[in-house]
């Protein structure tokens, strides 16, 4: 068995960063609302986004040696995706080897376990995701496998694929749909701009969200029929009145 993997596909760099343009929760809808990572994981510092090459990482729980090793291997514009079994009591990474990331230009460190040193780590600027905050300390005894496909956060990771991080959340597109999920994810934002737009014209979301005859076809009511039905109700009785008055 080979424990790390040092050579993988990777997408185009300018491919990336069109991806890069556009929110997580926008390329997860615009590549038909796929690819999140559960919701468990989340940013130290919302204010931080990232989007890079995903480099899988599997340590054993409470023990980051395998994470120490992809340091030393990841290439810069690379994500670190660190599967550590979930283990919340444990801060397996902190700002000495958030330094050793910065140092090396990598994109982000994501895991599903804890880290610590939290203040330090917003203040160094390295995006960091994760599972929990913990102090408590780890070990390096464990081997484990380096860029492998790895199921993280309910989702399957295949080293090379690209993974998006902001406030919201974090999505994964595959390697070889990274330029499809860009142009879609364009494609959505110019919608949701022109819907924005109509909103402050005084369109309404019912008007503009098609919802008329899907909400008549549910049968849905409101206090205001009764008030409704008396004007149409007298419309028509206008109208049939201007019509005996030509007659």
């Amino acid at each position: 068995m080979v424990h790390v993997t040092t050579r993988i596909a990777r997408a185009d760099a300018d491919d990336i960063a069109q991806l890069g343009q556009y929110t997580a929760a926008t390329i997860h809808e615009a590549q038909g609302r796929r690819g999140a990572i559960h919701s468990s994981i989340k940013p130290i510092d919302p204010e931080t986004s990232f989007v890079g090459s995903a480099f899988t990482v599997v340590c054993a729980p409470r023990d980051n040696l395998m994470l120490q090793i992809a340091i030393h291997f990841a290439q810069p514009g690379d994500v670190l995706i660190v599967s550590a079994g979930e283990y919340s009591e444990a801060g397996m990474f902190g700002d000495v080897l958030g330094n050793a990331c910065k140092a090396k230009g990598i994109a982000a460190m994501v895991t599903d376990a804890g880290v610590r040193d939290t203040r330090e780590l917003r203040e160094l600027g390295l995006p960091v995701f994760s599972g929990s905050v913990s102090i408590k300390g780890t070990v390096k005894e464990t081997l484990g496998a380096i860029n492998q496909p790895l199921v993280f956060g309910g989702e399957l990771i295949h080293p090379g694929d690209v993974v998006k991080g902001d406030a919201d959340g974090i999505v994964v597109v595959r390697r070889e749909e990274v330029r499809e999920a860009a142009e879609l994810s364009a494609r959505r934002d110019a919608t949701e701009a022109g819907l924005i737009e109509k909103y402050w014209a005084g369109g309404t979301t019912i008007e503009l969200c098609n919802l008329t005859e899907v909400l008549k076809a549910k049968g849905l009511t409101t206090d205001l029929d009764d008030e409704i039905e008396a004007v149409e109700a007298e419309a028509v009785s206008v109208v049939a009145a201007d019509l005996d008055a030509v007659r």
